[in-house]
């Protein structure tokens, strides 16, 4: 009876066991689901696609966003779930093809989707990427997406241009680099598609060989990332970089321009060790070499012009001696971004102004004040050369031809004051 019993026993414990494992499946697949869910949305949040994809006020991942680019506009397309104008009727080697290889259902993607970073994106992470995508709630709203002018208009072109620019491989990890260099570097090359503002391109939009030295982009200049003390990281540490992407400020400078809104959206999301990572990457990059030009006199008529509009219109936040508020107002005494040959940021902010950062670490987001409706292009001029001279600073002169045109193009409304 005793063996009968314990038979019985065993028995029941065996089957009850396995029904509470048939129970508890759902609950794990569930968990597992949610995990690659999850960590595509981390994916997402790494990669800006909420950015582009989505308008001022409008419904996130709808698409519309007009993107102006030397060739044209081009509209973003709607990436939610709706089945009739987003792209709810995908499988997953469509989404694969349209991320990493520039191939939609339409035909080939233009570039201004970067799909040439994208491709360095691992297996792993576009399918998780895609689970986090599907969940994405539909929303009706059907794009346009291609408003070129003919003949950009051509699609078909794009098989030549895919042909000469396009590096269809994935990610490497370098053997003879640190983990945290390698993490950093598929992070800065695919997912964050840093190159694409800050990388020079050629006359037909492609990459060219001098990653990360810094390109102009719809009237802004994206700065030099190398590791030059001049114009690009030299001066920064890890930190310093760590701290500019989590909060938009640092003991140097505040982020303007599109910067601001990739920090907001992206990067002040990113783990500690992303950030890391991101930092010691670009620490490992050499650095640019340039020659560096003698700043102008003090004696120059037009730094001397260049002073008194500073003193005037400027150095109540910047204070006289530039050296402005920490994790605030910029510091602009041996700046990088004030020593780049190209002046087309420093024409933006002070003719249209710029909104601070606004992040979780840094809420209060200062920003700076538009000054096209109050200066003429010469006083401008005079002001930015001062700047670009003084303090350690060494740079060209900025010319009133060169504040009109920028006035023009950037849409600053002219002068009222004489």
């Amino acid at each position: 009876m005793t063996r009968n019993l314990l038979q019985r026993t065993v028995r029941l414990s065996f089957r009850n066991s396995i029904i509470f494992s048939l129970t508890a499946l759902p609950v794990y697949a569930a968990q597992a689901e949610n995990v690659h869910v999850e960590h595509g949305r981390y994916l997402s949040i790494a990669g800006d696609c909420l950015a582009c994809h989505t308008t001022a006020g409008g419904k996130p991942f709808a698409g519309g966003l007009d993107l102006k680019t030397p060739f044209g506009v081009i509209t973003t397309s709607n990436i939610t779930s709706d089945k009739e104008t987003g792209i709810g009727n995908w499988t997953f080697q469509q989404f694969d093809n349209a991320v990493r290889h520039g191939k939609g259902p339409n035909g080939h993607l233009y570039p201004a989707m970067p799909y040439t970073a994208y491709a360095q994106i691992s297996d792993t992470d576009i399918a998780d990427l895609w689970s986090y995508i599907q969940t994405i709630a539909p929303v009706h709203n059907k794009v346009e997406s291609n408003k070129l002018p003919f003949p950009y208009n051509i699609r078909a072109l794009l098989v030549f241009w895919n042909l000469l620019f396009f590096n269809n491989s994935a990610f490497v990890p370098d053997p003879t680099k640190s983990a945290d260099v390698n993490r950093g570097a598929y992070l800065v090359k695919g997912l964050e598609h840093c190159g694409t503002c800050h990388t020079p391109k050629n006359a037909f939009g492609g990459d060219t060989k001098d990653a990360f030295q810094g390109a102009s982009l719809q009237g802004w200049y994206a700065p030099d990332l190398t590791n030059n003390a001049h114009i690009g990281l030299g001066r920064w540490t890890i930190e310093d970089i760590v701290a500019y992407l989590r909060s938009g400020t640092n003991r140097y400078t505040a982020a303007y321009g599109p910067m601001t809104e990739t920090i907001v959206n992206s990067t002040q999301h990113l783990t500690d060790a992303d950030l890391h990572a991101i930092a010691v990457y670009f620490k490992s990059l050499p650095p640019r070499n340039i020659t560096i030009p003698a700043p102008l006199p003090t004696s120059n008529e037009q730094v001397q012009a260049g002073q008194h509009e500073f003193i005037v219109e400027c150095s109540a936040c910047h204070k006289s001696d530039g050296t402005g508020i920490s994790n605030m107002i910029p510091d602009l005494r041996n700046n990088s971004a004030i020593n780049a040959k190209n002046p087309d940021s420093l024409l933006n902010i002070v003719l249209k102004g710029t909104d601070g950062p606004a992040t979780h670490a840094n809420p209060t987001g200062a920003a700076m004040p538009g000054f096209d409706w109050k200066l003429q292009d010469q006083q401008i001029a005079n002001v930015l050369t001062y700047i670009r001279n003084s303090w350690g600073n060494a740079a060209q002169a900025v010319s009133a031809t060169d504040v009109n045109k920028a006035r023009a193009a950037i849409g600053a409304q002219p002068a009222t004051l004489r």
